[in-house]
């Protein structure tokens, strides 16, 4: 949309709002890039071999659209680092996180079929996981059993909260090392 938004500006002549909307769009780029990141960096500077969960593949809660999404991003990231992706996502199926990873062609497709799992709960996605990335604000994580959840994982567990929807004390009282967008 925010692309759109640029197209537009520059077609009507308005060049310096279209640098404005563009600068938004590099910003935004730039902060899943950071995010991803941080997750390699948090997991000892590397996650070869790692088993990472992205709870939220669409770009917002209450919808399966994907278009620019950041878990797109922050998967072939951390792929590309050769993690093992798990996903879970309550409205986007299977076919489209597959295709919005293969869209990317950053990689020959059984590539990523091997190193991406897509799961139909949270708690298989997360099953044997060394951290959690939330990349979508859904209001069914926030209730999730996070105990459950914390007992599947790989230990030390890590959850990078890309939303800042989560508790940091209750989730630091079970046990998990817990990382917010722009709080730690």
């Amino acid at each position: 949309d925010i692309l759109n938004l640029v197209y537009i500006c520059k077609t009507l002549g308005i060049n310096e709002v279209a640098d404005y909307w563009e600068q938004v769009v590099i910003l935004n780029n730039h902060q899943r890039t950071r995010f991803a990141k941080n997750i390699l960096k948090t997991l000892y500077n590397t996650v070869s071999g790692k088993k990472i969960t992205i709870l939220g593949w669409a770009f917002k809660k209450d919808t399966n659209d994907t278009r620019e999404s950041a878990a797109i991003y922050v998967a072939n990231m951390l792929i590309d680092e050769e993690a093992i992706v798990n996903v879970f996502d309550p409205k986007v199926n299977r076919n489209q996180i597959k295709f919005d990873l293969n869209y990317l062609n950053t990689r020959e497709s059984s590539l990523n079929d091997k190193m991406l799992n897509i799961a139909d709960n949270p708690y298989d996605a997360s099953k044997n996981s060394h951290a959690i990335a939330i990349l979508t604000e859904w209001d069914e994580f926030k209730t999730y059993d996070w105990k459950k959840i914390y007992a599947s994982m790989s230990k030390p567990a890590f959850v990078f909260d890309g939303r800042n929807i989560l508790d940091k004390i209750e989730l630091e009282k079970i046990g998990f090392i817990y990382k917010a967008i722009g709080k730690n």
